[in-house]
C-alpha cells in the first residue's frame, strides 16, 4: 500500500526519520518500536550483533505483514526499517512505527507486526561475545525453529 513503507539496509537508522513517515495530520497516535543491541545475553558480554537477510524474500514478508496489519486495526500509515550487516551496542536494529486515529490501534499493531516479522521474515542475527565467540540466535517467536542453525 502506498503509506506502507518497508526498508532493509546496512545503514544506521533514525528514529525520527521512521516516525516521520508514518505521521499523519488525521493521527492522533504514532506508536513506535525500537529494538537496539544490548551489552549482554545469559551472563555473556555482547560487543555487537551481525544480521543477514534473504532481502527479496523478507521485503515480501514485510509487505506481507503490513497488509495483515491493516486487516485487524484502522491504520494510517506504517513504517518497518530493519537494519543489516554490522549494529553495535545500543544502536537500532529494527524501527517500527504505525500511525491510527487512537493509541490502542497503533499501540496493538506495533506488538502484532514485531511480533510477526521475527516469527516469520528471514532475518538472521548472530551475537559476537568478548570473548570472540560469536552464536547465531533463534527468535523463539520463528515458526522455522525446529531447524537447527550453525554456530560459526
Amino acid at each position: 500500500m502506498a503509506d506502507d513503507v518497508t526498508v532493509i539496509t546496512p545503514d544506521v537508522l533514525h528514529v525520527e526519520q521512521v516516525m516521520a513517515l508514518a505521521q499523519s495530520p488525521s493521527a492522533g497516535a504514532v506508536s513506535l518500536f525500537v529494538g537496539t543491541t544490548r551489552d549482554n545475553f545469559e551472563g555473556k558480554n555482547v560487543v555487537r550483533l551481525e544480521y543477514e537477510a534473504y532481502i527479496p524474500m523478507a521485503s515480501s514478508e514485510m509487505r506481507k505483514i503490513c497488509k495483515l496489519a491493516r486487516e485487524k486495526w484502522n491504520i494510517m500509515k506504517i513504517a518497518i526499517y530493519h537494519r543489516i550487516g554490522i549494529v553495535p551496542i545500543g544502536e537500532a536494529s529494527v524501527i517500527i512505527a504505525v500511525s491510527s486515529a487512537h493509541r490502542k490501534e497503533s499501540l496493538e499493531a506495533v506488538s502484532f507486526i514485531i511480533d510477526t516479522l521475527k516469527a516469520t521474515v528471514p532475518i538472521w542475527k548472530k551475537e559476537i561475545y568478548e570473548q570472540g565467540e560469536a552464536q547465531w540466535k533463534e527468535n523463539k517467536e520463528c515458526s522455522w525453529r525446529s531447524v537447527k542453525m550453525s554456530t560459526v
